[in-house]
C-alpha cells in the first residue's frame, strides 16, 4: 500500500525538518508529538499532534502519549487481512504506514558521570520501542506493510523508493529497516540491564550518582557483520568479521581497504597485532608480524629507514607477514616492501606515488587505517560455555615508577633501549623475550612455555640474521623466576635487562645480575599475552 500517514517522534532531530518536508510533498500526513510536532510546525509544516489525533492527553508527564489503540492498531493491523481493516473501520483507526522514531538517549545519559539514578531512569524510553517492535512486527506482508526508521541515513532510502515505486516501499527495504530496529532496541534494553545490574543494592540518593560495579550482572554485546571471510584459521573453519556499532578512532576496525584480495581471519587477526603494536610508538615506526607476533620493530626518522632495520631481525619470518607502518606510505618505502611477498600492508596513509607502485603487486591488501589512540573497552576471549572478559592492557609505564636494583646504573643510551625493548615485548605472546639496540628489534623469543626457551630462540634467531647481541638490552614480559633465563640473555651479549619483577627468587636474580656486572630495572608491571 502507497504510505500515507507517518508519526515522526525523533530525539535525534537531524534531517528529520527535510524529510518531513519531503513526505509532505509527496502527499503524506504527518503525525507527531512533543518536540518534534513544535519543530515542524515551526517549519510551516502541517503537522497534527498524536494527542489530538487519538483524543488522548499525554499525562503522567509524558510518559504516557503514545499507548493508544490508535496508534498500535494503526500499526499493527494486517494490511492483507479483511477482518484487521474491518476492525480499523470500526474503531475510526487510521492506518499508519511509516514510523519514524528514535529512543530518548539512555547510554548517553548514564555514561556521564554526574548521572543520578532518576536521570537514568526517566531516560528509559517505553513508548518507543513498543511502537517501533509493533511496526517491525508489521513490516511485510502480501498487502504491503509498516516501513520503521530509526537512524536518519535511511531517510534517503525511502524517499528514492517511494518515488520509485508510486508512494510504496519494498519489501527488501521494510525487512532490512525492521532487522535494524531489533539490533536497536536489543542493544537498548541491553544497555539499560547492564546499567541496572552493575548498581549497588543500596538505596539510591536523591540526585546523586549511584554506585556502580566495574563489570554488571548482565553483560550484552551487540556487532554488526561487516564480511563473511573465506574461512577461519584453517579452511575447514566458516568465520566472518563483525565489527563494533561505533569504532574508536584509531582502532583497526576504521580500515578502509584501498587494494587487494580479500582479507582472511587470519589476515585481520595478524593485521590487528601489528596496528596495536605500531601506534603504540611516537617516531615513525615499521612493525613485521607473523603469526599474531612481531618478528621485526624499528623506529627511524622515516618510515623507509624504519622499515630496513625492523625487516633486519628476521627476514624469515617477515616472509608472508603483515606489515604495518605508523606514518604514511612514499614510494620508495612502497617499492622496498614490494621487494618481498607481504600479505597484508597498513598505514595511516599512502601518497599517490606509492599506490601506483602498490599497484603492480595486485593481490597485496593495502589497508589504510586513521592514527589514534584509543583502546577497546574490553577484550573478550571464549571459553567452553563461557566468556573471559577483561579490561585492555592499556596501561602505560611511568618512568619515573622505573626501580634500578643493580649497582650499576643504565646510561641514558641503555634507558632508551630498554624501553624501546619494553615497548615490543607487551605485543609479544608470552613467555616473552625481546634483544633491542639503537631503535630495533635484534632477537625475539615468543609463546614458548619457559623463559628461557624463549631467551635461548630470541638469541638463535639474532645469530640467524648476523645480528649482534653484544651491548643489547633485554625486555622480559614477566618475571624471571630463576637466575638461567638470565644467564642466558647475558651470555648472548646483554648488559641490561628490564623485566617486571615480583618473583619469590627476586633478590637471587638480582644477586646474579650483579655478579655478572649488568644492569637490571624492574618496571612492577607485568604484561601477559596469551
Amino acid at each position: 500500500m502507497k504510505i500515507q500517514t507517518a508519526l515522526i517522534s525523533v530525539s535525534d532531530k537531524t534531517g528529520v525538518v527535510d524529510f518531513a518536508r519531503a513526505l509532505h510533498s509527496r502527499g503524506v500526513r504527518l503525525l507527531s508529538t512533543g518536540g518534534t510536532a513544535k519543530q515542524l510546525a515551526e517549519a510551516g509544516l502541517p503537522v497534527t499532534e498524536v494527542a489530538a489525533h487519538t483524543g488522548s492527553p499525554e499525562i503522567l508527564d509524558g510518559r504516557v502519549k503514545t499507548l493508544h489503540p490508535k496508534i498500535h492498531g494503526g500499526l499493527l493491523a494486517r494490511r492483507d487481512d479483511p477482518k484487521h481493516l474491518q476492525t480499523l473501520e470500526q474503531h475510526d483507526i487510521d492506518r499508519i504506514d511509516l514510523l519514524v522514531v528514535n529512543l530518548y538517549p539512555f547510554r548517553e545519559t548514564v555514561a556521564k558521570l554526574d548521572c543520578s539514578f532518576e536521570d537514568a531512569i526517566e531516560n528509559i524510553d517505553i513508548g518507543g520501542p513498543a511502537m517501533l517492535r509493533a511496526a517491525a512486527k508489521n513490516h511485510g506482508t502480501t498487502g504491503g506493510g509498516v516501513t520503521v526508521v530509526i537512524d536518519p541515513i535511511d531517510y534517503s532510502r525511502v524517499l528514492t523508493e517511494m518515488d520509485q515505486n508510486q508512494g510504496k516501499t519494498s519489501f527488501g527495504l521494510r525487512l532490512s529497516l525492521a532487522a535494524k530496529v531489533y539490533a536497536h532496541t536489543s542493544a537498548y534494553d541491553g544497555a539499560i540491564a547492564a546499567y541496572l545490574s552493575s548498581l549497588s543494592q543500596a538505596e539510591p540518593i536523591q540526585n546523586e550518582a549511584p554506585e556502580r560495579q566495574t563489570w554488571p550482572r548482565t553483560l550484552t554485546l551487540q556487532l554488526h557483520r561487516e564480511e563473511t571471510l573465506r574461512y577461519g584459521e584453517n579452511p575447514q573453519q566458516v568465520a566472518a568479521f563483525y565489527r563494533d556499532p561505533s569504532v574508536a578512532a584509531g582502532l583497526l576496525g576504521n580500515f578502509q581497504q584501498l587494494q587487494g584480495k580479500e582479507l582472511s581471519y587470519n589476515n585481520i587477526a595478524d593485521a590487528d597485532a601489528a596496528w596495536d603494536c605500531v601506534r603504540s610508538f611516537d617516531q615513525p615506526a615499521c612493525v613485521i608480524v607473523k603469526h599474531a607476533n612481531p618478528c621485526g620493530v624499528a623506529v627511524a626518522n622515516d618510515v623507509y629507514g624504519a622499515y630496513q632495520k625492523a625487516l633486519r631481525t628476521d627476514t624469515t619470518s617477515a616472509f608472508g607477514g603483515i606489515i604495518a607502518f605508523n606514518r604514511p606510505i612514499d614510494a620508495a618505502t612502497a617499492e622496498a616492501v614490494s621487494a618481498q611477498f607481504v600479505e597484508v600492508l597498513l598505514a595511516p596513509g599512502f601518497e599517490g606515488a606509492a599506490l601506483a607502485v602498490l599497484q603492480h603487486k595486485k593481490n597485496v591488501r593495502v589497508l589504510e587505517v586513521p592514527m589514534g589512540h584509543h583502546q577497546n573497552d574490553i577484550d573478550v576471549k571464549r571459553v567452553g560455555g563461557g566468556w573471559l572478559i577483561q579490561t585492555p592492557d592499556s596501561q602505560l609505564l611511568d618512568e619515573k615508577a622505573l626501580r634500578v636494583v643493580t649497582k650499576r646504573q643504565p646510561t641514558d643510551e641503555q634507558m632508551s633501549d630498554l624501553m624501546f625493548a619494553w615497548r615490543v615485548a607487551k605485543f609479544v605472546k608470552s613467555n616473552a623475550i625481546v634483544f633491542a639496540g639503537q631503535g630495533m628489534t635484534l632477537g625475539v623469543g615468543a609463546g614458548q612455555m619457559s623463559r628461557i626457551d624463549s631467551a635461548r630462540i630470541a638469541a638463535i634467531k639474532a645469530a640467524n640474521g648476523g645480528l649482534d647481541l653484544k651491548g643489547s638490552a633485554v625486555a622480559s614480559d614477566a618475571f624471571f623466576p630463576f637466575r638461567d633465563g638470565l644467564d642466558v640473555v647475558i651470555d648472548a651479549g646483554a648488559n641490561c635487562v628490564i623485566q617486571p619483577g615480583g618473583s619469590m627468587r627476586d633478590d637471587e636474580v638480582i644477586a646474579a645480575a650483579n655478579e655478572r656486572d649488568v644492569v637490571m630495572v624492574m618496571t612492577g608491571l607485568r604484561h601477559f599475552r596469551h
